[in-house]
């Protein structure tokens, strides 16, 4: 059998501590699919001293990260978070010694990654990052590879967990957004400062992977869309529940003559679409094919035993020699698509307003919509609240998304509206 693979590990935290559990529980079976040992040599974290669930005792302890390139090992395995910083520093030196490298790390790949893949492509060693979206789902692996004879015409999915925890906790139990985020919090399923989760940075960092990959454009973070989830109301759940909807953190990509479209944004997502039953902190990818149809990749997003694994999997790719070029096909021949016009998008579109319950404020709604040439298909009013507020919620007949945002420029200042309008997609 050939000589072990030689493992130096930056990250010792939750996934890192999970990578060492899981390569001593599957040893043996690791190592037969492997065709040879994988051996973790040297580690990298904050604090030595910190107690982990694991003995890290026997392995070399370099207190300088980026200096885990320099080790005597074959791949390093970058666990350390952060777009920029020790995660890129170790990245560049990595494979600027010809060494493999393995990734969690969506946000510096979201920024850094064609970069990386040039550099990893120049030394011609594998860049690896199956763990970096979706945690243990092999989404990367199915769209790169499963999937490579197929042109893909769109790809869309729940891709955040703790967005989708809180919206089908809202759903399920009628509360609203900050109280089931606290409870989130206090589970550990949200951070003390959830904003990168709730307000779709993460989501969007992960849907910039997949559209290169499906797409084989550059990876386009600064194109993507975002808004997260911070203005949905209880009463928007209910609401898209009596229309036949479930509200979900939609991550969607489409690529078209008018450029790459990416999106972050929550979404009526109709009850016969798969990404509608996907609860809890589960994620979720849709692809369709052109040959091989709809691909639906689901699982858990995260976690040390699903991110472990997929780290692993990579590792395993690299011990049987396996590589190819990181985003499917050599920089060189990646597109340079440019952004879509998103106002030029036509769909059905969903609309809540909290309005003062008074006379004539449905028709200085409706009136809105009507000069920027967008038609009703259903408009209903519920009951005042104790502020003397009420609840309006729009769904439209299919219009182009300008219209949508003609029509809510008409409305900006109204004494009518108590708050910021919310709009939503309604996906087809």
């Amino acid at each position: 059998m050939a000589e072990a693979l030689r493992v130096a590990l930056a990250g010792l935290g939750t996934v890192g501590s999970g990578v060492i559990r899981v390569l001593e529980a599957n040893r043996a079976l690791i190592e037969r699919r492997a065709g040879r040992a994988i051996e973790v040599v040297a580690v990298s974290a904050r604090d030595r001293t910190k107690d982990r669930g694991v003995d890290i005792s026997r392995f070399e302890w370099i207190d300088d990260t980026v200096a885990l390139a320099d080790v005597g090992a074959d791949v390093v395995v970058e666990l350390v978070g952060g777009a920029d910083g020790p995660a890129l520093a170790l990245a560049r030196a990595t494979l600027g010694r010809g060494k493999a490298f393995v990734t969690a790390n969506k946000a510096m790949l979201a920024h850094h990654g064609l970069e990386l893949a040039e550099a990893a492509e120049k030394a011609g060693v594998p860049l690896k990052f199956e763990a970096a979206v979706a945690g243990g789902i092999p989404v990367i692996k199915g769209l790169r590879e499963g999937a490579a004879a197929n042109e893909i015409a769109r790809v869309q999915g729940i891709l955040n967990g703790t967005c989708n925890f809180i919206l089908s906790k809202m759903e399920a139990e009628g509360r609203d957004f900050g109280d089931v985020l606290a409870e989130a919090q206090a589970l550990g399923y949200a951070e003390a400062d959830p904003s990168f989760d709730i307000d779709g940075v993460d989501a969007a960092h992960k849907l910039s992977i997949l559209a290169s990959l499906s797409f084989g454009t550059r990876p386009a973070f600064d194109d993507v869309a975002i808004r997260g989830i911070r203005q949905i109301l209880a009463g928007d759940i209910a609401e898209a529940a009596a229309l036949g909807y479930r509200i979900r953190l939609i991550g969607q990509a489409e690529l078209g003559q008018g450029g790459l479209f990416q999106r972050v944004q929550p979404q009526l997502v109709p009850q016969d679409h798969p990404l509608a039953h996907v609860t809890g902190s589960t994620n979720a990818v849709v692809a369709e094919g052109n040959f091989v149809g709809r691909l639906l990749f689901q699982g858990a997003g995260a976690g040390d035993g699903p991110t472990a694994s997929a780290v692993i999997a990579d590792l395993i790719d690299i011990a049987r020699g396996e590589a190819g070029p990181p985003f499917a096909m050599p920089v060189t021949a990646l597109a340079d698509a440019g952004p879509a016009d998103t106002g030029a998008r036509r769909g059905r579109f969903y609309l809540r307003f909290m309005v003062a319950d008074r006379v004539g404020v449905l028709a200085e709604i409706a009136a809105a919509m009507r000069d920027a040439g967008v038609s009703i298909e259903s408009l209903i009013q519920r009951g005042a609240n104790p502020d003397g507020s009420a609840l309006v919620a729009i769904v439209t007949h299919e219009a182009p998304e300008s219209a949508i945002a003609a029509a809510l420029e008409r409305l900006r200042g109204s004494q009518s509206l108590v708050g910021e309008p919310m709009w939503m997609p309604i996906l087809a």
